[in-house]
């Protein structure tokens, strides 16, 4: 086959694929995992079920991916903010308030959404990896004399992330903000 044709009918496929996630996404979020049905998603996206059965065997594997596609976005976000401008404290801050923003918006799942969602080697994978990204931030931040050096940056990394998941349960950005600022304290220099 010519390579257009290839390309075309690859970004027709990835585009079924986007409406078929958004889709379910929606009417999960509107009725719940339970009330969805394959029947329902496919009439949503506006193909047959026969073609959706193609892509996914059921609304979970549909949620799943996803949640996969959500946690690469948060990454890539965290990854801009980090590689951005400024100082190490500066960049440390911008991506610790991004991350908590996260954490409040994942709470809004509902308990049986999230208890699909947050399992699984992808999580997994991701919570590493953002483990990893965030201590060698701290560590450029050791260096540069904006975080305190009397603790290591593993245990501040993972102290960060246990701290700021508490952002779930808060009720609005302003309190967000000041979980932040009383994380980002905790590392200073002044507190050790």
């Amino acid at each position: 086959m010519p390579k257009l044709w290839n390309e075309t009918i690859e970004e027709h496929r990835r585009a079924v694929r986007e409406t078929v996630l958004e889709t379910t996404a929606v009417l999960v979020t509107e009725r719940g995992l339970r009330s969805v049905t394959m029947s329902k998603i496919a009439e949503e996206s506006g193909i047959g079920r026969a073609t959706l059965y193609k892509y996914f065997p059921d609304v979970e594997s549909i949620m799943t991916a996803w949640h996969e596609e959500q946690i690469a976005d948060h990454l890539r976000e965290l990854a801009a903010l980090r590689d951005g401008p400024g100082g190490a404290g500066e960049r440390l801050r911008a991506v610790l308030e991004a991350y908590a923003f996260i954490q409040q918006r994942r709470h809004g799942h509902g308990p049986e959404l999230g208890a699909l969602l947050h399992q699984g080697e992808h999580v997994t994978g991701a919570e590493q990896h953002l483990h990893r990204f965030l201590r060698e931030l701290l560590a450029e931040g050791v260096r540069s004399g904006d975080i305190r050096d009397d603790v290591s940056p593993d245990e501040l990394a993972t102290y960060c992330l246990h701290a700021l998941a508490a952002a779930g349960a808060l009720p609005s950005k302003a309190a967000v903000r000041r979980l932040v600022t009383v994380t980002v304290t905790g590392l200073s220099p002044a507190a050790g």
